[in-house]
């Protein structure tokens, strides 16, 4: 039994895991909207088993050893591939998408596996990261991605029709994909160095119902359900954009909280 209960935690890393890999296939293949949904589930599986393994005191070195290499498939190599398809496709509506130059936005989606890896390499030594993180943490950099690319493909005016919270993506997907493809270029490039600042960033982890101790988390939490309500999936992303924000208002000094 008790080798059993020492695996749980293992077990929903795995899982994790397994959803972070179909999510990359989906992505890879086009499906965005079915890409989008693994990453979230693999996020939840990725909350949990650290959460079983606080519970249960089951923690050894190999589950967190497992859990980084869970996480740069989930949360690097699948909103990577998301990435990488989607502005493989707006070349496609560009009258230069046979010149070398378009050629060269193709790599800033390798930004978000690489920067990804760097990022949970650096967690796994630094002890600072115990109650807070320093650097955009990378579900929150995939869930902001994989709800950016689902708000602005072209395959959700489709779905418009029957799904109310996507009301607003065909306004979006309106854009040139030029200045789209631009845009996006040189923001994963941006958000990828996130990951990698030094920027102090505030922990979701409820220890406390207290509105002094996580006014911030019920703050986000708050804000994050009437942007969704009101903008739809790219509300999603607007609450992570929401938590950097917080995170940089809350420490101004780069300082660590206590």
């Amino acid at each position: 039994m008790k080798g059993i209960i020492r695996n749980i935690p293992n077990t929903l890393t795995c899982i994790s895991l397994a959803f972070g890999f179909y999510a990359a296939i989906l992505g890879a293949s086009g499906d965005y909207f079915g890409a989008m949904v693994a990453i979230f589930i693999a996020a939840v599986f990725d909350f949990s088993d650290g959460l079983a393994a606080r519970l249960l005191k089951a923690y050894s070195a190999m589950g967190k050893e497992l859990d980084s290499l869970a996480d740069i498939i989930s949360f690097g190599v699948a909103p990577g591939m998301m990435l990488f398809s989607f502005l493989d496709k707006l070349l496609y509506n560009l009258s230069w998408n046979d010149s070398w130059i378009c050629k060269l936005f193709l790599p800033a989606a390798f930004t978000i596996p690489v920067f990804s890896g760097l990022r949970l390499a650096r967690f796994n030594i630094d002890e600072r990261q115990k109650t807070s993180f320093t650097g955009l943490p990378v579900p929150a950099h995939a869930i902001l991605w994989s709800s950016l690319i689902v708000a602005l493909s072209p395959a959700v005016i489709s779905a418009d029709d029957h799904y109310g919270i996507f009301r607003l993506s065909q306004l979006l997907t309106t854009i040139a994909p030029a200045p789209l493809l631009i845009c996006l270029s040189v923001a994963a490039v941006a958000t990828s160095l996130l990951l990698v600042s030094e920027i102090p960033m505030f922990s979701l982890k409820i220890s406390s119902f207290a509105w002094e101790k996580i006014k911030l988390q019920y703050i986000l939490i708050l804000s994050a359900i009437l942007l969704i309500a009101v903008f739809g999936v790219i509300g999603i992303s607007a609450a992570i954009l929401l938590y950097i924000l917080l995170s940089v208002i809350s420490y101004p000094d780069k300082s660590r909280p206590s």
